[in-house]
């Protein structure tokens, strides 16, 4: 692991965008945005990409937001600010319908035309041109290189002050502990869940999306399978701001990943394939019209179950043209 570290992570300020210019040659270069109910943020975050890494220089040739069923403006503040926006029903339409991120990314790849695609979360504040060119550096400079993770201090605010690093809650309780108990090759990734990462469209496209907050941790897996863990690198990209969830929802994502990672130790045998873990999580929520009397809370079961998407490459030939979401 320290040796994969050392030779597979790099920073972003190692990449300055006229090495990538040099570097791009022929390639296309897609970013893709899954957002939904992110018009707070996505704006800014594609006139940034917009103005620094198209217009003054020609390095992202596609700058896409894939509109997840959003409520609010995300569509018109997106496509003002200078993205192409896709409707992830229209991208799966004729195929299953699935909810969430991992679904809207699938969504994005099949849009993208770029031979390199990164994905960058549509929530991020005090977004900068980095988060880019950090990700695409080691993909445009070595073709050993098939997929690239981002990794940042993440600041946690809350009423007592700042915690530097208290972001990143499931990652240090839950994900960390489990890919280090079951795939310890992984142990070197900083950010495991990070939604910042970029890589070959040929080799995404052969590796499936599942629908919910797994997404990540299945891709992880999935390309350590595919092309091994020396294809996979790490960018440090400095520090990452944005909206945190309440600790309710965490615990839901969290059960997400570990339905993620069953599916996963079934495929390789570690886990009996006869066994289906329940997709039912049960929380309680203090107060409320419904608390029963002895606890003082509201019980409240949540789905979490998980679905996927199949590589790309299997159903590419189903998929409709690329259809611009309306205003």
């Amino acid at each position: 692991m320290e040796a994969w570290a050392t030779y597979r992570t790099t920073s972003a300020a190692d990449w300055p965008t006229r090495r990538l210019i040099q570097a791009k040659g022929d390639s296309r270069v897609s970013v893709v945005l899954p957002a939904r109910n992110e018009e707070a943020t996505v704006g800014a975050i594609v006139a940034t990409i917009r103005e620094h890494l198209m217009d003054r220089v020609p390095l992202v040739d596609e700058l896409i937001v894939v509109d997840s069923r959003s409520t609010d403006r995300t569509t018109a503040v997106a496509r003002a600010a200078g993205a192409e926006v896709v409707s992830q029903d229209a991208m799966t339409r004729g195929l299953p319908r699935l909810t969430g991120k991992g679904d809207a990314l699938w969504a994005g790849l099949a849009a993208a035309e770029g031979d390199v695609v990164a994905f960058v979360d549509a929530d991020l504040r005090d977004f900068r041109p980095h988060f880019v060119t950090g990700l695409l550096g080691p993909l445009l400079t070595d073709p050993s290189v098939d997929f690239v993770k981002g990794f940042y201090h993440r600041p946690l605010v809350s009423g007592s002050g700042v915690e530097a690093d208290g972001g990143g809650r499931v990652t240090e309780l839950m994900a960390r502990p489990m890919l280090n108990l079951f795939w310890p090759e992984l142990a070197g990734f900083v950010q495991p869940l990070a939604g910042e990462y970029a890589g070959r469209r040929d080799v995404l496209a052969r590796v499936p999306f599942v629908s919910g907050y797994g997404v990540e941790t299945a891709m992880l897996i999935d390309l350590l399978e595919l092309v091994g863990l020396d294809a996979l690198a790490q960018v440090d990209l400095g520090e990452r701001k944005h909206r945190h969830q309440d600790t309710a929802a965490l615990g839901r994502m969290s059960a997400q990943i570990m339905l993620t990672a069953w599916s996963r130790l079934q495929r390789r045998g570690w886990a009996d394939p006869e066994v289906l873990p329940t997709a039912l999580l049960t929380q309680f929520r203090r107060g409320g019209s419904d608390a029963l009397p002895n606890l003082d809370r509201e019980i409240v079961v949540s789905d979490v179950a998980v679905a996927e998407r199949p590589p790309l490459a299997q159903l590419q030939h189903q998929l409709p043209r690329r259809q611009v979401a309306a205003a």
